[in-house]
């Protein structure tokens, strides 16, 4: 007799697929862009929509419509860059690769 094994999630249209491609970019002076099948979700765990792809994820914090970014970085000045920057607190070590300079 066949134990019954544990339950399969069914699949979901509504839900991402685990094994599609997701990117992040973040935008010189703007926000974070999402590529890809994405499920956001607050703090509580609801789902927040997302009609859009790419998604465009505030990084100045000063949108009207948080997480998503609504144009409010460029009249606030925001400046932030699209690589990484180096840490302060390890000014020795490269950021992009976490290897010492020389």
């Amino acid at each position: 007799m066949n134990q019954p094994g544990p339950e399969r999630p069914a699949e979901r249209p509504d839900r991402p697929s685990p094994s599609a491609e997701v990117t992040i970019t973040p935008c010189e002076n703007g926000p974070l862009l999402v590529r890809g099948p994405v499920e956001l979700r607050s703090q509580a765990g609801e789902v927040i929509e997302a009609r859009r792809d790419p998604v465009a994820l505030c990084r100045c914090g000063r949108s009207a419509i948080k997480p998503f970014c609504d144009g409010t970085h460029k009249v606030a000045n925001f400046r932030a860059a699209s690589g990484p920057s180096r840490d302060p607190l390890r000014p020795d070590v490269d950021a992009a690769d976490e290897s010492p300079r020389r």
